[in-house]
């Protein structure tokens, strides 16, 4: 058994531990004290050191069961199905992938941020967000967590170190409900669903004093699910209420092009890792739409379901996870066959989704 762990384990063993692996060798030929213990101390040595690997996780959440249920991707079994407070809609996991925060959201009424603890599964605290009403959209960036503040028309930021709510600024917008912050939190991006427009802030110094600027892009009612390109160059998102997709210009704030997608009632919008592909949700027609960011040209409708909502994608890109509100599943969608592989019952009304490597 011994024998069959070294052979298949040694190809991960980190450098430090390879640099002694010639005197094992040779241990392994003397059938003495001191050599079965110096390879079973090596074995020791190579279970912790492939063993502190991050594991991925994928996190979806039940808006009706007020829970957090983490799922392993490789097997898409539930490990555990986390308490958090009534009507949850967002989450996000921390860089480290020790933490995860779920937004709470009541309609722009409620205003807390619930804290899991991803390592024992199990929940940390809860972070009362007032001033700030109504959290929903989710970001992390920067050490932070930065958040919409739909029912105060606003965005705000929660500092993991000091355990504060730091910073907010009002966008004055309807319905500010989802967001996108830059990796050096210098640029946010949020829709503002009822007013029909995006919001773009930028940090500016003057001084020793930050201050932030806002520009507001006109767009359409019922434009909600948005992202932007992994090179940063463009920013797409869609319109619920006419089904078009507007794709900005961050730079110029400029509109580039519409598109006449007819995608009614869609949801959620979210670029694969690659930037290749576009995928757009719609929770009236239940289908996955998938474009090509660079000719604009839809590639395929996938069936999912009754209904569409949220999306995450691995790193690797190769499967996208569908929330199926109305459906109580998540399903898996092959990216390359483009064909539905699975279902995971995550509890009901499925929504929010977010990928988290688990640093144990």
């Amino acid at each position: 058994m011994l024998k069959n762990i070294w052979s298949n384990s040694f190809l991960k063993i980190p450098n430090f531990i390879k640099r002694f692996t010639p005197n094992l060798f040779i241990m392994k030929k003397r059938n003495t004290l001191q050599g079965k213990l110096i390879r079973n101390l090596f074995l020791i040595l190579l279970f912790a050191s492939t063993g502190c690997a991050a594991q991925p996780r994928l996190l979806a959440l039940s808006k009706l069961d007020h829970t957090l249920a983490i799922i392993d991707p490789a097997t898409n079994s539930v490990l555990a199905r986390v308490p958090v407070g009534n009507d949850p809609h967002e989450v996000i996991a921390a860089a480290d992938g020790k933490t995860a925060y779920v937004s709470i959201y009541g309609g722009g009424s409620f205003h807390e941020l619930d804290i899991i603890d991803l390592i024992s599964m199990k929940p940390l605290k809860t972070i009362d967000t007032r001033p700030l009403f109504g959290p929903h959209g989710l970001a992390f960036a920067d050490g932070k967590v930065w958040f919409t503040a739909e029912g105060s028309k606003a965005v705000g930021c929660y500092n993991t170190s000091s355990g504060k709510v730091e910073w907010s600024m009002g966008t004055g917008q309807d319905r500010t409900h989802m967001i996108y912050v830059d990796k050096n939190a210098d640029n946010i991006y949020a829709t503002n669903v009822s007013s029909g427009t995006v919001s773009i802030l930028e940090k500016t110094t003057s001084g020793q004093r930050e201050n932030w600027e806002q520009t507001v892009i006109p767009l359409s009612r019922g434009v909600e699910g948005f992202d932007v390109s992994p090179t940063n160059h463009e920013l797409w998102t869609v319109a619920s209420d006419n089904g078009k997709i507007y794709i900005l210009n961050p730079g110029t704030k400029k509109i580039n092009e519409t598109i006449d997608a007819k995608i009614g009632g869609a949801n959620r919008l979210q670029f694969t890792p690659d930037g290749k592909r576009v995928l757009i949700t719609s929770l009236r027609a239940g289908s996955v739409f998938i474009y090509d960011a660079k000719t604009r040209k839809e590639i395929a409708q996938v069936k999912v379901g009754t209904g569409a909502a949220g999306i995450m994608m691995p790193p690797d890109g190769s499967k996208a996870y569908i929330a199926c509100s109305p459906d109580n599943y998540i399903a898996v969608v092959d990216l390359k066959t483009l064909k539905v592989l699975d279902h995971i019952d995550v509890g009901k009304n499925p929504d929010g989704l977010a990928w988290a490597n688990v640093n144990r």
